[in-house]
């Protein structure tokens, strides 16, 4: 099947399909059990993201379980700061921790090096492709430099973000030093992704909604719009993905200034605002992932919710953000079957 013949790129391309497609945010994850099997044969995450046997099968469990039109490459947002010598480690229990940002550790960095020492996720990549359905679309994926750099300027997340926030009005200099450094790796990163598969790609700005109306210009939408007009330089096909989360009333702006294709969006957003930017751009979302913890009713009248108020213009049904580890299995059942029943 050709790529533009996918439901999910249909969609991206416009068109409105019913019932729509359905993929969810970190589909492949803590929920399954057959991913907490394979995750213990890694010693740490950055090893497990870098093994093409382990990537490729957990991003595959999803879709064998549940049939999803779209998969998503099983990986993770630091990788590019890893991959061009940014000081990163997981910690169980506490997450990413990164060392502080300082001129010395951005006067390090090396582009060079990304491409050898991303070349294990862009074999996953190719893994996928090969054994996907050929009805899937094939997602890749980056972080959004704000939210990359959200982590490293205290080392770790904080409440709101407040050190990155307090750390881009001291020293904005700095973090625009870095924040350049990961557009041009990111770049290079999604065209890869592109090139060795990947139907479209997504960039994930978790932090965006922390940032006020100058900050969101400068972190959130100037870096996407260079790494958007960056991929389709070289791949003029691409179809990109933004998701700014919690960022409900600049979105109309975020769609101007990024040149996104379509745009996801978090459980926060209302509908009325929603179909306005649905006449714009395809959209993508935006069940409560708490609506598929809770189950039952809940859960129904959530998901009727979503395809009432979006379901006449172009959808990607998905949650309004990642799903979370306490999710029971049978719920993403229920939810596929749901959607699917239109």
């Amino acid at each position: 099947m050709e790529s533009r013949d996918r439901a999910v790129m249909r969609v991206l391309s416009g068109e409105r399909l019913w019932p729509p497609p359905i993929w969810m945010m970190r589909q492949a994850g803590r929920y399954l059990p057959e991913y907490r099997e394979a995750r213990a044969k890694a010693p740490n995450f950055l090893d497990f993201c870098y093994n093409p046997d382990l990537a490729t099968e957990v991003t595959l469990q999803p879709i064998r379980r549940y049939g999803f039109d779209a998969s998503i490459l099983f990986s993770d947002i630091f990788v590019v700061p890893d991959a061009i010598g940014y000081p990163v480690r997981f910690e169980e229990g506490r997450g990413p921790v990164l060392e502080p940002l300082s001129a010395k550790l951005v006067d390090g960095l090396e582009q060079g090096r990304a491409e050898a020492h991303l070349e294990p996720v862009i074999e996953t990549v190719r893994r996928l492709r090969a054994q996907l359905p050929g009805e899937t679309t094939l997602l890749g994926f980056c972080g959004a430099p704000w939210t990359v750099a959200c982590y490293s300027v205290a080392g770790h997340t904080t409440q709101d973000q407040t050190a990155a926030r307090i750390g881009s009005y001291r020293d904005p200099a700095l973090l625009g030093r870095f924040i350049d450094q990961l557009v041009t790796a990111s770049i290079q990163y999604l065209v890869r992704q592109l090139e060795a598969g990947a139907d479209a790609v997504q960039i994930f700005d978790t932090w965006a909604g922390v940032l006020d109306e100058d900050g969101f210009r400068r972190w959130c939408i100037e870096p996407t719009r260079a790494i958007v007009a960056g991929v389709k330089a070289q791949r003029p096909e691409a179809k990109v993905i933004g998701f700014p989360k919690a960022s409900a009333a600049r979105l109309e702006s975020y769609i101007d200034g990024t040149g996104i294709d379509a745009v996801g969006l978090d459980w926060t957003v209302p509908d009325t605002l929603a179909r306005t930017v649905q006449r714009r751009v395809p959209v993508q979302g935006n069940l409560d992932p708490m609506r598929l913890v809770a189950g039952g009713k809940a859960l129904d009248d959530g998901i009727d919710r979503v395809l009432s108020a979006l379901g006449e213009g172009p959808l990607i049904f998905n949650l309004g953000h990642g799903v979370t580890p306490e999710t029971d299995p049978d719920n993403v059942a229920r939810m596929v079957e749901r959607v699917r029943r239109g």
